[in-house]
């Protein structure tokens, strides 16, 4: 269990570092074009949904009850960017709007798996608390279509830093008390069920 939770942590920290990274490119590269942000935000939306399902498939083997929504959220955000990634013709509107999705899905998900631990591990809300950043942050953009590109440019990077930092103090917190999610992990485990006699 100590390997799972180990490797479970690392994986959303590297989520986590790479969100920050996107982020602070996004916010010092003022003049990107629409083509360069769409392949940016594709491969951004691929590493972190594929880390968060190799996290959430490493819960899975725990049988740690908030697992599903964190799958999930990685399915589809590899989606997400696989289809971001390879539709370079994306308009500015479609991107938005595709953003706008995945961040609200994202975060609604990610809310679900951190109410799940709220109480049972220190620093649990860091992760709801993404997930609210995330719904908020999708709900802002898909109310303003008419933002110019800096303007979303602007707003994914401060996004993705917020996002980042949130996972990689949720990792901090899982490989630093590693004996209360353990005891979390318990709670949540199904019971399992007794052979006949």
């Amino acid at each position: 269990m100590d390997q799972a939770l180990t490797r479970g942590s690392r994986l959303l920290a590297i989520g986590g570092v790479a969100s920050v990274l996107f982020g602070v490119g996004a916010l010092v590269w003022p003049g990107i074009t629409l083509a360069v942000l769409v392949a940016l935000f594709g491969a951004f939306v691929l590493v972190v949904g594929g880390l968060t399902l190799v996290y959430a498939l490493e819960m899975a083997s725990q049988h740690v009850g908030h697992w599903v929504p964190m799958a999930v959220s990685g399915v589809f955000g590899i989606a997400i960017g696989a289809f971001t990634f390879f539709r370079p013709g994306i308009t500015a509107l479609a991107l938005l709007y595709t953003i706008a999705a995945w961040a609200i899905l994202t975060g609604v998900l990610e809310i679900a798996a951190g109410v799940g631990f709220t109480g049972q591990v220190k620093g649990a809300w860091a992760l709801w608390l993404g997930g609210l950043a995330s719904v908020a942050f999708g709900f802002i953009i898909a109310l303003q279509p008419a933002s110019g590109l800096l303007t979303i440019v602007w707003l994914i990077g401060i996004y993705a830093i917020a996002l980042g930092v949130t996972r990689m103090f949720y990792a901090y917190q899982i490989q630093r008390g590693k004996d209360a999610v353990k005891t979390a992990i318990k709670s949540f485990q199904e019971p399992v069920p007794t052979g006949t006699r």
